[in-house]
């Protein structure tokens, strides 16, 4: 299982990235929501998406749920 979190600044396109730990732009302290733990990255977007309409994963360490 890995960790995830969500960044609180929304992206130009008003999305939130959803990060792993180790991601370079993961937010540092109350810049983001840590969402819990999960098997894949598609459950932490669902996760998200209860504080965010617009979700993403981020293109570094969430490239599997990464939507261009």
């Amino acid at each position: 299982m890995q960790h995830y979190y969500v960044n609180k600044q929304a992206q130009k396109n008003g999305e939130h990235e959803v990060h792993t730990p180790r991601c370079t732009y993961l937010p540092e302290g109350d810049d983001g929501i840590y969402l819990g733990a999960f098997v894949t990255c598609k459950e932490a977007l669902e996760a998200a998406r209860a504080h965010f309409e617009k979700v993403n994963g981020c293109s570094w360490c969430c490239g599997a749920c990464h939507s261009g």
